[in-house]
């Protein structure tokens, strides 16, 4: 908690003051405040706090969500939101800035503590799982080429050879490799996998499935049977002319 440098977006003067004392109580640094969001994007670009309390109503052409909005994709700060009322239509605009959190105002210190911790426990997991990804990307792109790529797999890097695997599915936000033998689990989207594989051994044939070509064991529309495991896989209407044009029909 000590060092914890935090912004503070209210456009209320009292709550603010009020806000900074219960900071400064429970031991966070207050680095700044701002009462509108155009402040609020300067000072977060200028100080570069660890966290940002953002009231979502704030006065001014922009709100909190607005600011919110541009901090999240050009600072990767978290923002955990102030309200005094959530209607529908205000939390459906809100979730599209990813934020790390909701105090709902007036709120207790305990809020106040327990959001915070969250918050930032949330965003340091999340920069780990990115740099993790983004290490396992770099050396799939220095392997290319080559039929080789390392998965991240139980804290360790295991190479494996793409013609061994069968098939990729999509979980929520991971991602399955199959091959005959095992299975991977990793962080990341199948737009981002499809990218890394050799595009010519292998196509995507579902929203949820990429399959390499040549473990295609049958087609019986709409689905395909691979060979060896004999696993079924659906095949979407929006993937079978690309599917069917990769094939070499007789």
């Amino acid at each position: 908690m000590q060092g914890i440098n935090i912004l503070v977006v209210e456009d209320e003067s009292i709550v603010a003051k009020d806000i900074q004392q219960s900071l400064k109580k429970l031991g966070y640094n207050v680095v700044g405040v701002s009462s509108t969001a155009e402040q609020a994007i300067e000072k977060a670009t200028e100080l570069k706090p660890e966290l940002v309390l953002m009231d979502i109503m704030l006065k001014g052409e922009l709100s909190g969500i607005d600011a919110a909005m541009e901090i999240r994709s050009k600072l990767d700060i978290p923002v955990v939101f102030l309200t005094a009322y959530a209607d529908s239509a205000t939390l459906n605009k809100a979730k599209e800035t990813e934020p790390f959190g909701y105090i709902i105002k007036p709120f207790k210190e305990i809020d106040l503590h327990t959001s915070i911790e969250m918050a930032l426990y949330k965003h340091k997991k999340e920069s780990q799982v990115r740099k993790e990804r983004d290490f396992l990307y770099s050396i799939i792109e220095n392997m290319e080429g080559n039929g080789i790529i390392f998965i991240k797999s139980n804290s360790k890097l295991v190479k494996l050879k793409t013609s061994d695997i069968f098939f990729i599915e999509a979980l929520k936000d991971y991602v399955t490799i199959n091959t005959k033998t095992a299975r991977y689990t990793i962080h990341s989207t199948m737009k981002d996998i499809q990218a890394k594989l050799p595009q010519n051994e292998f196509i995507r044939v579902h929203r949820s499935f990429i399959v390499r070509v040549d473990k295609i064991g049958s087609i019986d529309f709409p689905n395909l049977v691979l060979e060896e495991d004999k696993k079924v896989i659906p095949i979407g209407g929006s993937y079978k002319e690309e599917l069917y044009q990769k094939l070499k029909l007789i």
